[in-house]
């Protein structure tokens, strides 16, 4: 099955990606560890809310196409319960 990707959910990736290579920068000026366990903490929480976007965007529409079909939308939640503690 394949999906479109929300505009937001690049943004926030492409914020990420900023960080990273922010991070990256850190590292080579010598930053302490402190500054950078910070910024990568950072990357990490865009990454966690960047996936929540792809799953529940995903599950908002796969629902509404298991309704239309009799399915059982209850099997498609657990599912995506599943992939977001996988994610983790």
């Amino acid at each position: 099955m394949t999906m479109k990707y929300d505009d937001d959910v690049k943004l926030r990736l492409r914020r990420a990606e900023g960080q990273i290579r922010g991070v990256l920068r850190m590292m080579e000026e010598e930053k302490s560890c402190k500054e950078v366990v910070s910024q990568l903490a950072a990357v990490r929480s865009a990454v966690d809310r960047a996936i929540a976007c792809v799953v529940a965007a995903n599950l908002e529409r796969c629902i509404l196409e298991e309704r239309d079909s009799g399915g059982d939308s209850g099997r498609l939640v657990r599912e995506a319960v599943e992939l977001l503690i996988k994610s983790r």
